[in-house]
């Protein structure tokens, strides 16, 4: 069995502990209006043109965004890895996309891992069925969590999806016993007003926090914009501006105060 995956990221050390190898599989099931990922939308493999420059030329060559791996090919490039992994307690993250769109492959990916002695995490928006969840639960880790909008109706609009199964498989995660990482990504104008954040923060704090390790404040950024030109995909983020650091500090005060473990960031 192969997964299709579009990147991976050696040296990562904002996708749980330690130095990790990131993996981003393809496909994803939202359609979020400020994804900085379109890349890996998709869930089939595409051929792009990369733009290359020297000096005053352009020369534009296909590049194909999407490639197959088994569980073997990534536990070859964990090997390689190994120092820095053992050396620094890190891992192995699968994100995306949306992995659990590739639950079997993810599935058996996870397996090998284990086996192996590699502490594993998912990156998740935690949309899929809770069978699903339940079959990964005992090879996983720890869960990265997206958390994009508490009210059912915005959370539609927002990202394409009802967000009654993300929370129902939140629930599920957080009485697993793995550890679990919640991620807010703070969109200004859209998911960032008082009410949503009181509401998270109530989710939170009335939820069994056993296993809930750390709150993650993602601030929206920029970076992706140009992907979509790339990739042939309407940008529907264009007016959205990044939050201010004062934003995010006070965001990052309210929920610690709270008692919650905040970090700003990846």
């Amino acid at each position: 069995m192969k997964g299709l995956i579009f990147s991976v990221k050696r040296y990562s050390i904002h996708d749980g502990p330690g130095i990790r190898v990131t993996f981003f599989m393809k496909g994803c099931p939202l359609n979020c209006i400020w994804c900085h990922n379109p890349e890996g939308i998709s869930p089939l493999a595409e051929t792009v043109s990369r733009i290359n420059k020297v000096g005053e030329k352009e020369f534009s060559t296909p590049e194909v965004v999407g490639k197959l791996y088994s569980a073997e090919d990534i536990l070859a490039i964990l090997e390689k890895e190994i120092v820095f992994i053992n050396q620094s307690k890190g891992g192995v993250t699968f994100s995306g996309g949306e992995p659990m769109l590739q639950h079997e492959f993810l599935l058996e990916a996870l397996k090998g891992c284990k086996e192996n002695g590699y502490h594993t995490a998912v990156d998740t928006s935690g949309y899929s069925s809770t069978d699903s969840f339940k079959s990964i639960i005992p090879f996983t880790d720890l869960f990265l969590f997206d958390i994009k909008h508490l009210d059912n109706a915005r959370h539609i609009e927002l990202t394409g999806v009802s967000n009654v199964g993300i929370l129902d498989n939140y629930r599920l995660l957080l009485g697993s016993g793995k550890d679990l990482m919640i991620r807010i990504p703070v969109i200004p104008g859209y998911n960032d007003d008082a009410d949503n954040m009181s509401g998270v923060r109530q989710l939170l704090l009335t939820s069994e926090t056993g296993s809930l390790k750390k709150l993650n404040l993602i601030p929206f950024h920029k970076t992706g914009s140009a992907k979509y030109k790339k990739f042939n995909i309407p940008c529907r983020s264009g007016d959205i501006q990044p939050p201010s650091e004062q934003k995010m500090v006070e965001l990052k005060k309210f929920f610690q105060d709270a008692g919650l473990k905040v970090k700003v960031g990846g």
